[in-house]
């Protein structure tokens, strides 16, 4: 985006580069986890990628030294973190804060694609059924993350609430959200 006062935050630095040195399998297993209680919380989630739901998808956080691979497997999901190049039916990259404001609708995801500070490869019917199902399902990650934490869920609201003013990720669903 031209104006700056539209800049789409950079993932904080020191983010990134402990991901650089972090082994990604433990949070590989942590994420699919995630996914399946998010899934198991959201069935329509899947249901709506319908033909699309056992093709993998590319996340690719262009400010992060890893890529996602998400397999939605008909209802299994998986994610697995790489630092190299992963190939899946469909890739979407852009700053990660683009792509949270995305699934946090915070984001018109169609603005993102024309300034192009998202890029969309390969299966782009694939892509789209993402982004519907995301859409539909309205999703807040750090709400879903706390509803797992049991007696934790207001710290981490806490901690969550200052990591998302402190570095201008979008880590909830605003309430003036922005449809796709």
């Amino acid at each position: 985006m031209s104006d700056p006062q539209n800049q789409i935050p950079r993932c904080p630095a020191a983010l990134a580069a402990t991901l650089r040195f972090v082994p990604l399998a433990p949070l590989s297993l942590s994420l699919t986890a995630f996914s399946r209680k998010i899934t198991g919380k959201h069935p329509d989630l899947l249901n709506r990628l319908g033909d699309f739901s056992r093709v993998a998808f590319v996340l690719d956080p262009t400010d992060l030294p890893v890529v996602l691979l998400l397999e939605p497997n008909g209802g299994t999901p998986r994610i697995r973190l790489s630092r190299g190049r992963v190939v899946g039916a469909a890739r979407i990259s852009g700053p990660l804060a683009a792509l949270l404001g995305l699934v946090h609708g915070a984001f018109d995801g169609d603005a993102l694609f024309f300034s192009r500070d998202l890029v969309i490869e390969g299966d782009t019917a694939a892509a789209l059924a993402l982004r519907n199902a995301i859409d539909d399902a309205e999703l807040d990650l750090a709400h879903e993350a706390a509803t797992l934490s049991g007696p934790l869920a207001r710290p981490l609201k806490q901690i969550i609430a200052f990591a998302e003013r402190r570095t201008g990720l979008y880590l909830t669903r605003p309430e003036d959200a922005v449809l796709w």
